[in-house]
Formats: structure tokens, C-alpha cells, sequence
């Protein structure tokens, strides 16, 4: 909303300073300075609030250090992390990008599910919580939101470069060619990047011309059924991440962060040209909403690192595996989410291969064992001693690792 008052000042009135407001840095940092300033401020109010609610953790016991002492640490946290993202973006975003519309969208829908399953688990004693297949169902609903958009919608597209013999045409005509000029037109295209691979795109239609090429036409239920599969899988990952204070927040600051490097360059078309990638029109505004949901999730680990005040509960892990999909989709980066996202990767695979295990000797020996000593896996280092500051601190690290070998992949192939 501001930026479309200060541009309406500046265009009608000249008035000073209102040109910063076009700046996409400017309003991405103010973006992030304001999330924190909520998250950190406001963020404890809406601690008491909750404590004032009885809104506590009801803790399991499965043997793990310092357990107890977290029984009754407020949830649904994640409310924080929610309006802190999103007061910052509908004052300095270009509410009509098709992007931005699109993480709005996302932020409330998994904000809802997640409400909806901490609800249950507080007040109707529950501690299933919401049912599985009703979390599937809704992430289903959400990919298929996200995909049919991105598929459809006439404001999603990208610009490939003009073959290497037109462009040292160009170039050698004019050395000095803007970089626009060795772009072709934008189109409509389910192209996407695949990292370390020197041709590294991919395009989702080539699943299904390979049989005939009029099959072309269904290439949107392939983009819906890839959508859906992302979202599901990230958006659990960072579910099951979410275990011991400050892992689950910490881990996807980086991995947004990351994005929103990919977001920033790939909506440049000077960066794109330079470092030779895919120019995807207007997809910069995102760094909008990347700097508010970073910012709040820095300011949430005001509240969150050890010991917790807060937890963010289903509202906020499920909220935020959303919006990390939905963004890597959206920047054509999907297939680096087993890299960036290793963390989630690791404690959804931890959790898969301890029940797939323990089923099969159950069957088999009549006695169920275990690979891990617990899963998740930041349980399994728990139980073997470590404490969890010291766990969620080298998560961390391996996190910064796997987006600094990310960012790499922009050069690397």
C-alpha cells in the first residue's frame, strides 16, 4: 500500500524521496527491518496472549533431556511469524504480481492448517491433532492452486537468450548492446532448471512428447502433479524438522535467504544475461516477501532459541514448508530443494527409514528394531547425548554449507 501511495506522490507531486519507494533493495529492506520490528515487539505480546489462553505444549514423554521443563511453553507461535510477513508485504509489495498473490495465498492456506491442527491437539485434546489425510488433502488443494497458476496465468513467463551465433552478431555490431537485446520474447513455458548439469534445463513437457508430440498439451497435469509432490514433501520436512527450539526457524531463514538470492538475479535480466541463467519477468518482486518472512523468522528466534519462550507449532512449520516450495517453484529452482533443503530432507528420510525398518523385522523377526535410536533425527543425537543448542547449532552450519553449495550451482555445471 505504501509503495502505491509514494508512487502516486511522486508522479502527482514530485514529492522527495517517494523515487525510493521504486527501488526494489530499498523496499526489501525496509521489508525486512519492519518484520522484525513486529516479530520482536509485537511478538511478545502475542506470547502473553497465548499464555493468558493456556495455549501450552503438551509435552510426550520419550525420554529426552530437559523435556519436561518445556511442558506448558505457549504454541502456535507460528501466528508470529505469520504477521510479521505478512503487514510488511501488503504495505511495500506490488500487490497485483501474480507472485505475491500466489505466497499470500499459501501463507494462509498452511497458516489455516496448521491453526486448525494445533487447535485440535490444545482444545479438543487431541494429540493426533489434525488428521493425516486431511493435512495430504489440503496440501493437494494448495499444489493444485500453485501449479495451475503458475501453468496458466498469462504473467508467468520467461525469456530465453537468442541462440550464441545472433547474440556475437549482436555483440559484434554493438559491443555495447544492452542485455535485453540477446533475449527472445517472453513465453509461456514449463522449463525448468536442473543444477549441476551443463544443459541445465529441463522442460516438464518433455515427459510426455516423447510418446507423441501432441501430447504437449497435457504437460499442465504433469507441472500440477510435480507442484503437489513438492509442497507435500517440504512442507512435512519442515513439520518434522521443527523438534527442538530454534531448529526448524533458524534452518529456513537460511534456505529463504538462498532463494531469495535466486529470486533477485533471476528476475534481473543483467544478472541473468552475466551469469547465463533463465530471465523470468517480474519474479524479483519476491524478494519483497523473502526479506519480510526472513525477517520474521530471525525475530521469532528472539523468542524460539533455547530455552524456548514460544514454539511455533504446526501454524508456523507448516506455513513455512509452503512458502519455501511455492518460492522454489515459482524461481524455477525446484530441483536444488534436496540440496538447499537438505536439513528437511534428512529428518524426512530419518523417519521413513525407521518405520520401513522397524516394520520389516517386525514381520520378519517377530521383534521390530531400529536404525536410529530415535527419529527425527535431531531425536537420535539427543539420545546420544548431545544438547540440543549443540544440535541445532551444527544443523545450522550443514544448512550454510548446503546454500553456499547452491549459490555455487548458479556457475557450476
Amino acid at each position: 500500500m505504501l509503495y502505491y501511495l509514494f508512487d502516486y506522490l511522486e508522479k502527482q507531486f514530485q514529492f522527495p524521496g517517494a523515487t525510493l519507494f521504486g527501488f526494489l533493495t530499498f523496499r526489501a529492506a525496509l521489508a525486512m527491518i519492519l518484520s522484525l520490528l513486529i516479530s520482536t515487539i509485537y511478538g511478545k505480546r502475542i506470547i502473553r496472549f497465548l499464555q493468558r489462553q493456556q495455549v501450552g505444549e503438551t509435552i510426550r514423554d520419550l525420554g529426552l533431556a530437559g523435556q519436561q521443563e518445556k511442558a506448558g511453553t505457549p504454541t502456535m507461535g507460528g501466528v508470529i511469524i505469520i504477521l510479521a510477513t505478512l503487514i510488511p508485504v501488503l504495505l511495500l509489495a506490488k500487490l497485483e504480481n501474480i507472485y505475491i498473490i500466489l505466497l499470500i495465498v499459501t501463507t494462509l492456506w498452511m497458516g489455516v492448517i496448521g491453526f486448525i491442527d494445533d487447535y485440535i491437539k490444545k482444545f479438543k485434546n487431541d494429540k493426533e491433532g489434525l488428521k493425516g489425510r486431511f493435512k495430504i488433502l489440503g496440501q493437494v488443494g494448495l499444489g493444485i492452486i500453485v501449479g495451475a497458476t503458475l501453468f496458466f496465468h498469462s504473467d508467468v513467463t520467461m525469456k530465453e537468450k537468442l541462440p550464441v551465433a545472433e547474440q556475437q552478431i549482436l555483440l559484434a555490431e554493438n559491443p555495447k548492446v544492452e542485455a535485453s537485446k540477446l533475449f527472445k520474447d517472453e513465453i509461456k513455458s514449463t522449463k525448468t532448471t536442473i543444477p549441476f548439469v551443463k544443459g541445465n534445463e529441463f522442460d516438464y513437457a518433455d515427459l510426455v512428447t516423447w510418446i507423441s508430440p501432441s501430447l504437449g498439451k497435457y504437460a499442465w497435469i504433469i507441472f500440477i502433479v510435480i507442484a503437489i509432490l513438492i509442497i507435500t514433501a517440504v512442507s512435512n520436512g519442515a513439520n518434522l524438522t521443527d523438534g527442538i527450539d530454534g531448529l526448524a526457524a533458524g534452518t529456513s531463514a537460511i534456505i529463504v535467504l538462498t532463494l531469495g538470492i535466486f529470486a533477485w538475479v533471476s528476475g534481473n535480466i543483467i544478472f541473468s544475461d552475466y551469469l547465463n541463467i533463465m530471465y523470468i519477468p517480474r519474479v524479483e518482486e519476491i524478494t519483497i516477501y523473502i526479506a519480510a518472512f526472513v525477517g520474521a523468522l530471525i525475530g521469532f528466534l528472539w523468542y524460539n532459541t533455547f530455552p524456548a519462550q514460544v514454539f511455533m507449532g504446526d501454524t508456523g512449520s507448516l506455513t513455512i514448508g509452503g512458502i519455501i516450495a511455492v518460492i522454489a517453484i515459482a524461481v524455477r529452482k525446484e530441483w536444488l530443494i534436496p540440496v538447499l533443503c537438505g536439513i528437511f530432507l534428512a529428518e524426512n528420510l530419518s523417519v521413513i527409514m525407521q518405520v520401513s525398518w522397524f516394520k520389516y523385522t517386525k514381520k520378519k523377526y517377530g521383534e521390530g528394531r531400529r536404525i536410529f535410536k530415535m527419529s527425527p533425527l535431531h531425536h537420535h543425537y539427543q539420545k546420544s547425548g548431545y544438547h540440543e543448542s549443540k544440535i541445532v547449532t551444527r544443523f545450522w552450519i550443514i544448512g550454510i554449507l548446503l546454500a553456499i553449495l547452491s549459490i555455487v550451482t548458479l556457475k557450476i555445471r
